[in-house]
């Protein structure tokens, strides 16, 4: 049986471990008649340091592209259980996009331009829109007239756009290689996804992360809860963080809404 190992990764630079390994190749020649078989390459060895008591024996490995690995091994399943840990939380949000990263761990989960759409090229055009429309609406805080109007166009190409997104590729292909429990959750200095997956999908679960968090594309997101459009023109935008504020007061002093909530990201 295959051991199960925990994976803690605390930076953002995952996406580098889909790209590592890279090779170059000489130019053909013609004169050459017969051709060496190549060395196999030699294994790069990987330093680690240990913390002494530890009970758990966690190996921590600070890789070449910044990323720092915890790993612990378990021997009870064949099974790794995942933590992509990013130093960023509600600390962090501007003074006028509160809920920001809690949001933008949404959106992670929303697909890039090749997993999560039927039409890339086509679907792209609308986006472009919405960004566009989105900036205006913005712009609009003194005009409750005209932010409807620009709320509605917003409205109207959302639904254009999301005839092109496949909502939810990305538990699917979680799904398909035997992952479990996919989640995620925001707090005021943290941002972490986690996965349980097979140890034997681990390169392809890595990849997917890569992807993932290398070119987020934010599509249904006007209509994702927690949205400052839809928030704010249901009046939730301006009672939501009264009560939270009022259940717990936030200890850091540029954090104006703490969202500590661990949640399903649909």
């Amino acid at each position: 049986m295959k051991n199960n190992f925990l994976l803690l990764f605390p930076a953002l630079a995952v996406l580098g471990l889909a790209t590592q390994c890279q090779s170059s190749k000489p130019a053909a020649t013609a004169a050459v008649a017969t051709v060496a078989p190549a060395a196999p390459a030699a294994l790069k060895e990987y330093r680690y340091e240990t913390v002494p008591g530890d009970p758990l024996q966690v190996r921590i490995y600070k890789l070449d592209n910044g990323l720092t690995v915890y790993l612990s091994d378990y021997k009870d399943a064949p099974r790794i259980q995942t933590y992509v840990a990013v130093r960023a939380g509600s600390k962090n949000d501007p003074a006028t996009a509160t809920g920001l990263a809690h949001y933008l761990e949404h959106m992670v989960f929303k697909g890039t331009s090749k997993l999560g759409t039927q039409d890339w090229a086509k679907e792209k055009v609308e986006l472009d829109k919405i960004e566009g429309l989105y900036e205006v609406y913005r712009g609009q805080r003194n005009d409750p007239a005209a932010r409807k109007r620009t709320y509605h166009q917003i409205d109207s190409i959302s639904g254009v756009a999301a005839k092109y997104a496949v909502p939810n590729e990305y538990d699917k292909v979680m799904g398909a290689i035997g992952a479990a429990g996919s989640n995620a959750h925001t707090s005021s200095e943290e941002t972490v996804y986690q996965e349980d997956i097979p140890s034997n999908q681990l390169e392809k679960w890595t990849a997917i992360q890569a992807e993932r968090l290398q070119e987020l594309v934010p599509r249904l997101f006007h209509t994702e809860p927690g949205s400052g459009i839809r928030g704010e023109e249901s009046g939730l935008g301006q009672r939501f963080p009264q009560a939270v504020r009022g259940a717990e007061r936030c200890p850091l002093p540029h954090a104006p809404l703490r969202h500590a909530d661990d949640h399903r990201h649909d």
